[in-house]
């Protein structure tokens, strides 16, 4: 898929990855729309080549994307979207032990249920236009699980499984889906690891350092790209999970 012109939604991109994503599809010549749960600024607009439109709603709250997704197709000027990116997510960690129900079910509740939220209502239009591109960022995570992570290792794992059941309900109208597992990325919760913590994970990483948000980026460039990969978990880890 040659992404110029072609319309972006990507879900949480105020930072981090999702900005990463954003930027990339832009610089490639998309149309990009920003998502956050709370407003973004007008400086971070202006790192944009064209002029973001912005979404404001919380993944977990599924009225709230119904009523924002409905409202923005029926604007005028609006095609369609093309591609999504679901990238929003929270961790809440904690050893099973001690972990409260509430805090697994809050995970799994804006992650994967979320994730469903938004990807359900931009499916059906795309079913209908018979075209399109669905990325979702699950995490290496998902693949072998993480001590003190089961809540958000539940949640990316079922979005593997999201991935594979969409791209086989999508394939007869031309959509594809697949999923990007990221391990180790530059960003404000690993810069706030200790030292010692991050020596410790470096140890584990074959490459011996963490991604940068832009190499996850270039992945998403490449599943657009490419338009024969379908249902497949694209591994970013520096071989972490070899």
């Amino acid at each position: 898929m040659d992404v110029t012109g072609k319309t972006v939604l990507v879900t949480g991109s105020s930072r981090g990855i999702g900005l990463a994503v954003a930027h990339a599809f832009d610089q490639a010549g998309a149309n990009v729309i920003l998502h956050g749960r709370s407003p973004l600024s007008a400086d971070l607009l202006k790192t944009f080549d064209k002029e973001p439109r912005v979404l404001n709603f919380d993944i977990a709250d599924q009225e709230a994307v119904e009523a924002t997704l409905t409202a923005l197709y029926k604007e005028e000027d609006f095609a369609g979207i093309d591609i999504l990116v679901n990238n929003a997510g929270i961790t809440k960690d904690q050893i099973v032990m001690g972990m409260k129900p509430a805090d697994f079910a809050q995970v799994i509740n804006t992650n994967l249920t979320g994730t469903f939220n938004v990807t359900q209502p931009v499916f059906k239009k795309m079913i209908r236009q018979k075209s399109g591109l669905i990325i979702n960022l699950s995490s290496v995570v998902g693949l072998m699980g993480n001590a003190g992570q089961a809540n958000y290792a539940a949640s990316k794992a079922g979005m593997i499984g999201l991935t594979k059941s969409l791209a086989k309900e999508g394939s007869k109208r031309h959509i594809r889906v697949n999923a990007i597992a990221p391990g180790m990325v530059v960003s404000d919760m690993t810069d706030a690891l200790s030292e010692k913590t991050q020596e410790a994970i470096l140890q584990e990483i074959p490459l011996g350092r963490f991604a940068q948000p832009e190499e996850i980026a270039q992945t998403a460039l490449f599943l657009a790209a490419n338009d024969y990969i379908t249902g497949q978990t694209i591994t970013v880890d520096g071989g972490l999970y070899i």
